[in-house]
């Protein structure tokens, strides 16, 4: 069963987020406690239909109850500059989560102005200082490339002073790889053995320091959403969407719990749950068992469980367009978003 849902918010959601909202109303009927917004650019939504991205989230927000939470998807620094004080605000909302995924691929404006970024790195500055500021242990995490054409040695000691500086506990770095056919691809490249180099010695500062150590002994509330990939735990995530690993206990699952903090690695940290304190159900209903279809009366659902049929032989199940069970409703969606794409690009043919 899922405890969280992905909302492509890039995928058509218009009037001002009633759509978003509808899917969030629904998940959360379902038993869904975590909702992630995701898209090409969280930050930009809203620029081609007049609202923003502070607008949907408080509408979001609206609906999601007491212990279920809301995470942000990615954003670039040009577009979440427009809204830094209503996003903090946002961020400090106790059912959304204090993360944001800024990527800011180079410390080196000249590296910038060769990617065709539109910010530079003082803009991504501003966001995680102001953020960093407003939003106490807020978690920033970035993309850095190494090796983009034309790096120099000095650009990509910006780089790592702009790491040193900030300590990110969650950092992507990619090495740079030539895609044909793009302008990049043209470029005078760095050597290989280069771009390897830099890549190794960006990933050993980044663990060359643990974000979470001075957390042990913390008391935290954390939502259980997960196994981990070992299967020896469950995954939870607290208020800073830290990675908070707990006992394998089948009624955490699903659950908002409270831990002490005893152990702390690079990526993860180690609660024990504390005695006596309240497993908390944070969404509207129980989680849909695997099986059970959403949309059947109890009557109807007890006919389907004992595999029997009402006398006249025929099991009447009223649907509608909310009564799908998950699997459906992703078909659904992706279809829908199939049939848009094609309706676009016959359109783009016809004029």
């Amino acid at each position: 069963m899922s405890y969280y849902i992905y909302i492509h918010i890039n995928m058509g959601c218009i009037y001002n987020g009633v759509c978003s909202s509808l899917v969030a109303l629904f998940s959360l009927q379902q038993g869904v406690c975590e909702i992630w917004l995701t898209s090409e650019d969280t930050g930009a939504y809203g620029k081609d239909i007049g609202t923003d991205l502070p607008t949907l989230l408080w509408r979001l927000v609206e609906e999601i109850p007491e212990g279920a939470m809301l995470r942000l998807g990615m954003t670039n620094p040009p577009y979440i500059l427009e809204h830094l004080e209503e996003m903090s605000k946002i961020l400090n909302h106790p059912r959304v989560y204090a993360f944001l995924h800024v990527p800011v691929q180079s410390a080196s404006d000249s590296v910038l102005m060769d990617m065709k970024r539109e910010y530079c790195a003082d803009d991504f500055r501003r966001v995680a200082d102001f953020l960093k500021d407003k939003v106490p242990g807020i978690t920033i995490a970035t993309d850095i490339i190494c090796g983009f054409p034309g790096e120099t040695d000095a650009d990509f000691q910006e780089t790592c002073d702009l790491v040193r500086e900030y300590r990110f506990p969650s950092l992507f770095i990619n090495q740079f790889y030539p895609r044909p056919g793009t302008p990049a691809a043209k470029m005078t490249q760095v050597p290989a053995q280069v771009k390897k180099q830099r890549t190794k010695e960006l990933s050993a500062l980044f663990h060359s320091y643990n974000p979470y150590h001075h957390k042990i002994g913390e008391t935290q509330l954390v939502l259980v959403t997960e196994e981990s990939f070992d299967a020896q735990y469950y995954v939870a995530h607290n208020k800073y969407y830290e990675q908070v690993l707990v006992p394998k206990r089948s009624e955490f699952k699903g659950k908002m719990i409270e831990v002490e903090i005893f152990e702390a690695g690079k990526h993860f940290l180690k609660g024990r749950p504390l005695d006596g304190s309240v497993v908390f159900t944070p969404s509207i209903a129980e989680p849909l068992q695997q099986g059970e279809v959403s949309g059947l009366s109890q009557e109807q659902l007890s006919l389907q469980q004992n595999g029997s049929v009402p006398s006249s032989g025929v099991l009447t199940v009223s649907w509608s367009p909310w009564s799908l069970d998950r699997e459906g409703l992703k078909l659904l969606s992706i279809s829908l978003a199939v049939v848009a794409i094609l309706v676009v690009f016959m359109w783009e043919k016809l004029h």
